[in-house]
């Protein structure tokens, strides 16, 4: 764990340092400690910021550790710097993708249990009642939309309520691949139109077809996608094993911002995988 401890908190520094992050120097704790507190804390102790705050405040790690009330604020103040930190290891990921293969697909994340529906404070709303059609349940809360790699790296992910649908929320992906990629999907993601622009830019979508849709793919074509998009559905998995069984949070905010660490600290799994 230590030598864990260690590499984040170099990348994330290095990362500050390079995108020439401006900190108070009044500060006690610099920015990159908390963003390494908070990521330690979904990598290790799922999610609790607690249990990472007494574990970092030993003095060979963080001697001046900020207290609860004061390192959340400083964590929200520095929020949009994880995304842009995910976005950087999503590019790192891509150059090693030499294949340009990659898949996508989305993951309920749950805010409550459904009979806590009406006493649940982070939503109030029926947007957030969704659909698990492979365990033929519902649930309420985000769903997490995912690109990952051939290996399962995660490069691009955004949050939407539960209750929206997959194929609507397709085009809210930026695709942003080099040219010559392919992107694996379910059949849900029916979209034709979406198809023949990726194909202008170089880019082939290949989601599964119902049977009664007019593109087939051939037999072979079928199992290629058939393989490759069990990557996505092991990286959903990866996902499951750092969540709670209920995440703590009290505001929406709060939670979305959980909710990307552990997508973040999946992608930090990935750095030490490829560092051993």
């Amino acid at each position: 764990m230590d030598d864990r401890i260690v590499a984040i908190y170099t990348i994330v520094s290095d990362f500050l340092m390079a995108i020439h992050h401006y900190e108070d120097p009044q500060c006690q704790m610099s920015d990159a400690e908390v963003m390494t507190t908070a990521i330690v804390a979904a990598l290790f102790f799922a999610g609790n910021y607690e249990k990472a705050r007494s574990l970092l405040a030993d003095p060979r790690y963080c001697p001046t550790m900020l207290s609860k009330s004061r390192f959340n604020r400083r964590l929200h103040r520095v929020k949009s710097k994880f995304l842009s930190l995910f976005s950087l290891l999503g590019e790192h990921w891509k150059e090693l993708n030499t294949d340009s293969l990659y898949a996508i697909d989305t993951f309920p994340v749950a805010a409550c249990d459904n009979y806590r529906i009406r006493r649940c404070r982070l939503y109030q709303d029926e947007a957030y009642r969704g659909f698990i059609a492979s365990k033929k349940r519902y649930f309420y809360g985000l769903k997490i939309h995912l690109v990952v790699t051939k290996d399962g790296q995660p490069i691009e992910f955004f949050l939407t309520p539960g209750a929206d649908s997959d194929v609507e929320c397709l085009d809210l992906f930026d695709f942003d691949l080099p040219p010559g990629s392919e992107v694996y999907a379910d059949r849900i993601y029916a979209n034709y139109v979406l198809e023949d622009i990726l194909i202008e830019a170089g880019i082939l979508f290949k989601p599964l077809r119902k049977k009664n849709l007019k593109r087939q793919w051939q037999l072979w074509e079928r199992y290629w996608i058939h393989l490759h998009r069990k990557m996505v559905e092991t990286a959903g998995s990866l996902i499951e094993r750092l969540l709670p069984k209920s995440i703590h949070a009290v505001t929406s905010v709060g939670f979305e911002l959980k909710v990307s660490l552990f997508i973040l600290a999946m992608s930090f799994n990935h750095v030490f995988k490829v560092a051993t």
